[in-house]
């Protein structure tokens, strides 16, 4: 063993420890980690690093450089690391642990040396400057900056860039160069121009209501209405309801309302002190939700200019480019609240701490039918419909009601005794199998919601709606120990071995090398640790309402959602969009393929959905043919849309819906070779069934 063997192991050993590392940023080659997060690293680094730095006798560096790929590391001096938004290179030692020989090199008299870009990744978040960075990188990212990132790692390069965006820095702010002696008081922004006329409700407000935020006297005020449309909508529906805009309808007064809604005009507010202004004030009309929505995904392209901390568009208006997981902080801070999150950059605020809670419960409850009767009883014929709402209980809750709880408590008590007594009946005619999963299911539903609650302020018993503390002290025993497998199971989400188990162990799902992919019509049928794996995702972003398909990562903490339009009716749907969460940092990365030529396909449907789901005997029956046709053996091949239509034309087949058929004026030797290979295969398949 070459590397100090009685010190180290194997180096292949430290190079999985920096893959997997928390800490610092990883490049394919290298993990790049800031002088002072070195602690935070696993301690086997830190014993190798202070090796090398014995070795080089290095006094003052910026980062430590670990490679990967063999036993080196360098120290990097970077002098203006905080006060430069994209410090310069000074000089770099080089320590080989294998030869123990040292390098220097200095770089202070070059004219073009290598800068950095988003300083946040080499620091931990607990960094004095980490949001000033962080914040930095979302600006040049909102303007495609960081685009290409190969062609800006140095200073010509990167000002050369700037240039082509007319942008330059103050401090870590981006402004536009004419801007840079402008005061920005001298600045007008049109705001009213980011008012937008729809034909429908606004998606917060469709949220709000597909929630039933509104009841039959529900009041509603839609402050910094812009033109009308959701208040006008919401009027229709039979509810009192009023807006007010500085710019559309700036003599209404200001009310107090149960929902109030703040939609999209955070974002669009250049100054910061009237953006918390707006967001205390519509806080104060709210007598029991206010409904917070702003911009999160990121526009691209040069018809933006940095300004303030945002930018201004084409169009003379402001937007600020809120990151999911800043936007809920700054709602929770400027409100001293635990916003829940509904959508992408949507939130909820309630005023009632039970209802806040009972509502973020709710969303992790999985559904599940009433079982079937699948014995003849006479007694339980007779009482079938005394019985009914007692089963439907058990169904909800995972447990027998209290007295109170069930109307019907008085005629089931007064015809068999007590309750208990009650469902002895219906046990006789059931599954009781089917009675003990469902209550299985609603542990798991209340530990999903608890493990989560971890993240933000647990709630205490007493802020828990009535139903749900009996739900907890009926299924776990107490509070305590609900709280404790419910940290024990969030616990068991840091081992990815755990994790890629229960991938590998779903019975729903499609598996591959690394990751599980799952519609979202069956998230609520998997296992606990699976759903709470998601739920890390979307506990802080929401879950991306287009999205049909979640990808559980395996190897790394991840979750990807993607989008597939046409996943019922195409065979085979062509991603559209697909958004990744980084579960170590919350860093999502967004892609789009809808003007992509040879976009990936989506294979295989069935394995993705439940047996209930509407279309899986179809998809069930393509996949069948598929596989006896050979189509699905070259995964790599057909994973885009071109290497798909080439598969199909060498198998000489084609779809028409969810079928293959023969392809027309195929060559006659080649269908007559697949017609033997379908053959053998369909015999294959029918010898194991």
């Amino acid at each position: 063993m070459d590397l100090a063997p009685d010190r180290y192991p194997d180096f292949s050993v430290l190079a999985t420890l920096c893959q997997r590392s928390k800490v610092g940023k990883l490049l394919p080659d290298a993990l790049y980690v800031h002088v002072s997060a070195l602690a935070a690293l696993d301690p086997l680094l830190q014993a190798y690093e202070s090796e090398a730095r014995q070795l080089a006798s290095v006094e003052a560096a910026t980062l430590v450089k670990f490679s990967t790929e063999k036993p080196s590391l360098s120290y990097l001096v970077y002098p203006d690391f905080d006060a430069d938004p994209h410090p310069a290179l000074q000089a770099s030692i080089q320590v080989d642990l294998r030869s123990r020989k040292v390098n220097h090199r200095h770089y202070s008299d070059s004219d073009n040396p290598f800068i950095l870009h988003r300083k946040e990744h080499f620091v931990t978040t607990a960094y004095p400057h980490y949001q000033q960075f962080a914040a930095l990188t979302r600006q040049e990212e909102a303007l495609g900056l960081l685009d290409q990132p190969r062609s800006i790692g140095t200073r010509l390069a990167w000002e050369q860039r700037l240039a082509q965006c007319n942008v330059a820095f103050q401090g870590h702010t981006l402004v536009h160069r004419a801007l840079l002696n402008t005061q920005s008081a001298q600045v007008k922004i049109d705001r009213h121009k980011a008012a937008i006329s729809r034909n429908a409700f606004s998606k917060p407000m469709r949220l709000a209501l597909e929630a039933g935020l509104f009841s039959q006297q529900t009041t509603f005020f839609d402050y910094g209405c812009g033109q009308g449309g959701d208040l006008e909508r919401v009027a229709k529906l039979g509810y009192a309801s009023a807006g007010w805009d500085p710019y559309y309808r700036p003599d209404t007064a200001l009310t107090a309302a149960d929902v109030v809604n703040l939609g999209y005009v955070i974002n669009v507010i250049e100054s910061q002190t009237e953006r918390r202004e707006a967001l205390i004030k519509a806080w104060e009309l709210t007598q029991q939700v206010l409904v917070v929505s702003a911009q999160v995904l990121i526009a691209q392209g040069n018809s933006q200019i940095a300004y303030g901390d945002g930018v201004i568009t084409s169009r003379n208006t402001f937007q600020k480019y809120y990151d999911q997981e800043e936007l809920k902080l700054y709602i929770d801070q400027v409100l001293g609240v635990d916003a829940v999150p509904v959508a992408l950059g949507i939130y909820f605020v309630f005023r009632d701490e039970a209802q806040a809670e009972t509502f973020r419960a709710a969303r992790f409850r999985s559904r599940v039918s009433v079982p079937k009767v699948q014995l003849s009883n006479k007694r339980f014929e007779s009482y079938k419909e005394l019985l009914a709402p007692l089963m439907t209980f058990f169904t909800e809750r995972g447990r027998l009601p209290t007295l109170e709880e069930l109307p019907e408590t008085e005629a089931l008590s007064a015809e068999f005794g007590n309750l208990r007594r009650a469902f002895q009946i219906v046990l006789q005619a059931t599954n009781p199998q089917e009675w003990d999963e469902i209550s299985d299911r609603r542990r798991g539903d209340l530990l999903v919601y608890l493990a989560l609650s971890h993240f933000g302020h647990r709630p205490k018993l007493r802020d828990l709606a009535p139903v749900v503390q009996t739900d907890i002290k009926s299924l776990f025993g107490g509070y305590q120990q609900a709280c404790t497998a419910a940290d024990l199971m969030l616990m068991s989400l840091g081992n990815l071995a755990v994790v890629a188990e229960r991938c590998q162990n779903s019975p729903i799902g499609k598996k591959l090398p690394g990751s599980l992919w799952v519609h979202v019509s069956a998230i609520e049928t998997l296992d606990s640790l699976l759903r709470l794996y998601e739920g890390c995702a979307s506990r802080t972003i929401g879950r991306p309402e287009e999205a049909n398909v979640i990808k559980f990562h395996c190897r790394k903490p991840k979750i990807t959602y993607l989008v597939y339009p046409d996943f019922d009716a195409d065979p085979h749907p062509a991603l559209h969009t697909s958004m990744q969460i980084d579960l170590r940092d919350l860093h999502v990365h967004y892609r789009d393929y809808d003007l992509s030529d040879n976009p990936p396909l989506l294979h295989q449907k069935d394995l993705l959905v439940a047996p209930d789901y509407p279309g899986y005997e179809k998809f069930a029956k393509l996949s069948r043919q598929e596989e006896d046709w050979g189509l699905l053996e070259d995964w790599k091949q057909i994973s885009e849309r071109r290497g798909w239509l080439k598969c199909l034309e060498e198998h000489c087949a084609e779809l028409k819906g969810h079928r293959v058929v023969w392809q027309k004026d195929a060559d006659p030797y080649q269908v007559k070779l697949v017609r033997s290979m379908l053959r053998a295969k369909q015999a294959e398949r029918k010898g194991e069934e």
